[in-house]
Order: structure tokens, then C-alpha cells, then sequence
């Protein structure tokens, strides 16, 4: 089904933050020139995209899926930034000839049935909402979005950025900020708006993880590692395992993401901090899976998840997955001992102040 979002107020979430791409810019990378002043105009246009917020209304009447069933839909730009415009792939299709279109229906169908088949929720807004992506966005477009409808992704300029779609947690990231959206609606400025990024982060590498069959021990815990080009092979957008260290260039400049509250960003940029200060929820989240496995962490961190409200702080949340944890584990879902894990993993990096 295709359908309208439902809630009153939706960000546009990109994965590449302003700050990076104006540092980009300002080493005269053309690419992030453009992209930035793209994404600047696209913010100012639908940051705060109102909805009827009194029901759902159908968009396109697609005919790929039975009723309550979640069909995926990929549409390749052709390097414009009209969207929805040449469909190159839909559900149940046979493989395309682009890479690009093929790996943005694979990835999407990953996420897709990891929230199904593990969280038991049925798309994003747990009724089979369509999944739509649009690749090949603008002219070596450096970033990735979800607008409230749909994601979309740039080709990077291939040499410091590559394709955003090849990224399994770039697309899981971006789908959950969808999920987000249909559930606790959190806002997307301070301290909600760094929770916002932190789910996102935590089922995007959650998801790659499951994917992979990797342990938390395993894993990387980097979030963009994929999408980096050649000049900047082995560094990431962001890591939770480390905040702060995922990147140091020259282009990108440093990572400004703390690992504590003590160095919690109290400035105006990046929406006051989102994708800064989820640092430090997201190395809580590091820390608690190290112990008691990713795939019993994110089943707390995801009915916390449905449990927030839109203006919630880090001091709440706190209080929230403390609750998701104890409910959890009442039931035979999680050991008990994941509560005590939880409260030192939070008190680790600051929390609750």
C-alpha cells in the first residue's frame, strides 16, 4: 500500500550532517557544494511537512501487494531530482540491470523482514506501508534522506562518498527513522531530535549485524563505513563503539560526537546536536549489547522505542528502556541481569544527570 504518513510533524532526515559537508565545501569539494545547498533547499521546504493527521490517505494505488502486505519500489532518478518518476524495479520483479537499483530493493527487503520477522512489526507504520526509494538522486548528490514518504539516495561523487544505497545500515538506518516517525514521533531538535539519529543508528547496525550473523563482539559498529569512497576507505560516518573517533580528515574535518555527557554539545548547529549528541546513547547501546547480545538489546531498545514520546530527553529515555528491560525480563524475553546492565551502561556515560 501506498500511503500518507500520519504524523503532524516529520523531519528530513539525511545521514550526511551539514557540518561535514560544509567542511567538505569549504576544501572546495564541488560536489558538497551542491549537495549542501540542495539539501539546504529541501530543508527549508519540508523540514516540518504537515499531514492529515486524521487518518491515512493513498497516494497511488500500486496493484503489487495484496492488502496489508509491504511492496518495495525503486525508481532510478536518472541523476534529476524529480522523484517517483521512472519505476525501475517493484516487488516480486526480476533482477534489474543497475547494481545500484538491485542493492536498494535487496537492502530494503532486509530491513524490511528483520522488523517483521524479529520485532513483529509489519513496515513502518506496523500496516504494511510500501517501502519507496529513489536512486541515482541529482548530480553526484553526497547524502541520503528519509522525507516522511519515502528515502532517497545520491551516487556520492565517487571519491570521497560512493553510492549511499550500497549501505545495508545507511538503508536501515533511513527506514527507521520511517518507524520512528509512525511511533514515537520524537522531534527532531536537541535531545529528542539525538535520540531521533540514535534509534535510526542502532537499527541500522542492529539490522547489518542480524544480516551478517555477526556478534556484538564481531561487528564494527561503524554506520557508513560502506559509503565512504577511496580517499577515505576505512573511515565511517559515525562509530558506537568509539563516538568521536570514526573520522579525522582534512575534508570531513574531525567527529564531534561525545561518549559522555560531560562533553555534551550545547551549541546551535546540526539542529542543536542531533547527530552529535546521540553519541552518547549510542555508546550506552554499545556497551549493553557487548553484554547481553545486540539481539536482546534491540528487542529493549525497540519497545522503549514505542514507548517515547515526542519531546522526550536523554534523562527519560533512560527511565523508558529501564522499563522495556524490566517488562522484557519479566516475561522470558531478556535475562534479568539486563537491568543492572543497562543502568551501568547509561551511568557509564553520564546518565541519568
Amino acid at each position: 500500500m501506498h500511503k500518507k504518513g500520519c504524523s503532524k510533524s516529520v523531519c528530513q532526515c539525511f545521514i550526511v550532517p551539514n557540518y561535514i559537508l560544509e567542511n567538505m565545501a569549504l576544501n572546495d569539494v564541488e560536489a558538497a557544494r551542491v549537495s549542501l545547498a540542495k539539501s539546504r533547499q529541501m530543508r527549508r521546504r519540508r523540514i516540518f511537512k504537515e499531514y492529515d493527521i486524521k487518518g491515512v490517505t493513498a497516494l497511488t494505488d500500486a496493484g503489487s501487494g495484496r492488502h496489508g502486505e509491504s511492496a518495495r519500489h525503486v525508481y532510478d532518478c536518472k541523476g534529476g531530482t524529480k522523484l517517483r518518476v521512472n519505476e525501475a524495479r517493484k516487488e516480486g520483479d526480476r533482477s534489474s540491470g543497475d547494481h545500484v537499483v538491485n542493492q536498494a530493493y535487496d537492502y530494503s527487503g532486509v530491513v524490511r523482514d528483520y522488523f517483521k520477522e524479529v520485532l513483529h512489526r509489519n513496515s513502518m507504520d506496523n500496516e504494511g506501508l510500501d517501502l519507496i526509494l529513489n536512486v541515482h538522486y541529482g548530480n553526484k548528490f553526497t547524502n541520503a534522506y528519509w522525507d516522511g514518504d519515502e528515502m532517497v539516495f545520491g551516487d556520492g561523487d565517487g571519491i570521497i562518498f560512493s553510492n549511499f544505497a550500497d549501505s545495508l545500515d545507511v538503508i536501515g538506518h533511513e527506514l527507521t527513522h520511517g518507524v520512528t516517525q509512525f511511533t514515537s514521533g520524537l522531534e527532531y531538535e536537541g535531545q529528542s531530535g539525538a535520540l531521533n539519529e540514535h534509534l535510526s543508528d542502532v537499527f541500522g547496525v542492529t539490522i547489518k549485524q542480524y544480516h551478517l550473523k555477526q556478534t556484538a563482539a564481531d561487528a564494527d559498529w561503524l554506520i557508513g563505513a560502506d559509503i565512504m569512497g577511496p580517499t577515505l576507505k576505512g573511515q565511517a560516518l559515525r562509530s558506537m563503539k568509539a563516538p568521536g573517533t570514526a573520522f579525522d580528515n582534512k575534508l570531513m574535518g574531525k567527529d564531534l560526537q561525545p561518549d559522555h555527557m560531560r562533553n555534551f554539545y550545547k551549541g546551535e548547529r546540526d539542529n542543536h546536536g542531533v547527530h552529535i549528541n546521540s553519541g552518547i546513547p549510542n555508546k550506552a547501546f554499545y556497551l549493553v549489547s557487548m553484554e547481553i547480545g545486540t539481539d536482546k538489546a534491540a528487542l529493549i531498545w525497540f519497545d522503549a522505542m514505542q514507548n517515547l514520546f515526542a519531546t522526550a530527553n536523554f534523562n527519560q529515555f533512560v527511565q523508558v528502556v529501564i522499563k522495556a528491560a524490566q517488562k522484557l525480563a519479566d516475561g522470558g524475553t531478556v535475562p534479568h541481569t539486563a537491568i543492572k546492565t543497562i543502568e551501568d551502561a547509561f551511568k557509564a556515560v553520564g546518565l541519568p544527570e
